[in-house]
């Protein structure tokens, strides 16, 4: 695993995007042979979003040949809800870059058959050669996508309900109100996840200290799904100083020290 530690956000959002837009341009993908890009909504990757987007307009990188897959979608709100992903996704990045509509994937949240809807998710993205890069958040009790705590480490897209802790975390874009908030969702798993070629992770902010910790420090446990990372071949974590604030000063250091070349 490398952990890559920025100092702020800002400086995260930078790092991750140039990752993002190295790795897209190094495989030269084609309309044959995409770049297959798994996505996260919620606030980390939003700087991140923000910097690919002055990429593209720089003419430093295209999405015409990137094949792209959201995590999640809530269950039962409108596909055009101002809080659903699909809203998001559009909103903050699509619509602002040239990639193909019909390259982009999101679960389908009102799916009359949810299970139908998460194996055909599956299928696509095993159709296409899997997943060239995973991008993931991490919640406050350290679940990846919506992959809560006891969530197995070798799961699959599925639906899932949705923990008190998530709807309180997440009621701040519905007005506040935890009761408009969803209570389920559809999710890829973490063997989903865990399936990709690489994976990288946006840490940001003090709140989210304790899940880094159990993501770098501490076992590996289906109580923190972050921590499936510990087995990936190819895991990258992006964080910010302040959600470093419970690492071991040695763990700090040591991190700092080996990608001193790459900050």
């Amino acid at each position: 695993m490398r952990l890559i530690i920025q100092p702020d956000y800002e400086r995260l959002s930078r790092w991750a995007a140039r990752y993002v837009a190295d790795r897209i341009n190094e495989a030269k993908p084609t309309a044959e042979h995409p770049f297959v890009l798994g996505l996260p909504t919620g606030g980390s990757p939003l700087g991140m979003y923000r910097e690919l987007i002055l990429l593209h307009k720089n003419g430093e990188l295209s999405f015409k040949n990137v094949v792209t897959f959201n995590m999640d979608e809530y269950r039962g709100i409108p596909q055009g809800h101002p809080q659903s992903y699909h809203s998001f996704m559009w909103t903050n990045f699509f619509n602002q870059i040239d990639i193909p509509v019909e390259n982009v994937n999101i679960l389908d949240g009102n799916a009359p058959v949810p299970e139908d809807e998460c194996a055909r998710f599956e299928a696509k993205i095993a159709a296409l050669g899997g997943i060239d890069l995973f991008i993931g958040g991490v919640g406050p009790d350290g679940h990846i996508a919506f992959n809560e705590p006891g969530s197995s480490l070798t799961s699959r897209t599925r639906m899932m309900r949705l923990t008190t802790d998530t709807i309180l975390a997440n009621s701040r874009f519905f007005e506040g109100d935890k009761d408009k908030v969803p209570t389920t969702a559809l999710t890829v798993g973490v063997g989903t996840i865990m399936d990709a070629r690489n994976v990288m992770l946006l840490v940001n902010g003090q709140h989210k200290a304790r899940a880094l910790k159990h993501g770098v420090e501490l076992g590996v446990s289906q109580m923190w799904t972050i921590s499936a990372l510990q087995l990936h071949p190819n895991a990258l974590i992006v964080c910010d100083d302040d959600a470093c604030s419970e690492l071991m000063l040695g763990t700090y250091r040591y991190f700092k020290d080996v990608e001193r070349d790459n900050l």
